[in-house]
């Protein structure tokens, strides 16, 4: 779950670093930004099982499919409003998934207490 949180850590900041190349008009930085999101966000969705994760996994590709669709127009089209939709839309799995490890974590420790 660590590598999970990770990986959104890096896509956030990406996403961030390419919104400000964008203000500053830094065309390679842009793009090369822009490309370690994406490649961030093809590896997620790539390590969904949808057989075991059903409903859940074919919404969160339906999330990455946006996040690569609109970081590729906020690249085209040199605007950072996709990006900041992205950057919305990371951060709030990124909250989910912290809040969920932490819950699961917290359940076996319980149980122990519950058992003793």
């Amino acid at each position: 779950e660590q590598i999970l949180l990770m990986l959104y850590q890096a896509a956030i900041k990406n996403c961030k670093k390419a919104i400000a190349a964008i203000e500053e008009e830094n065309i390679p930085k842009k793009g090369e930004y822009v490309g370690k999101l994406q490649d961030i966000v093809i590896e997620l969705n790539n390590s969904l099982d949808f057989e075991v994760g059903g409903d859940v996994a074919r919404e969160l590709s339906s999330l990455y499919d946006y996040i690569l669709y609109s970081s590729t127009q906020a690249n085209i089209k040199k605007d950072q409003e996709p990006l900041e939709g992205c950057l919305k839309v990371l951060i709030t799995l990124y909250d989910g998934w912290a809040q969920a490890i932490k819950s699961l974590k917290a359940q076996p420790q319980a149980q122990e207490a519950v058992n003793k």
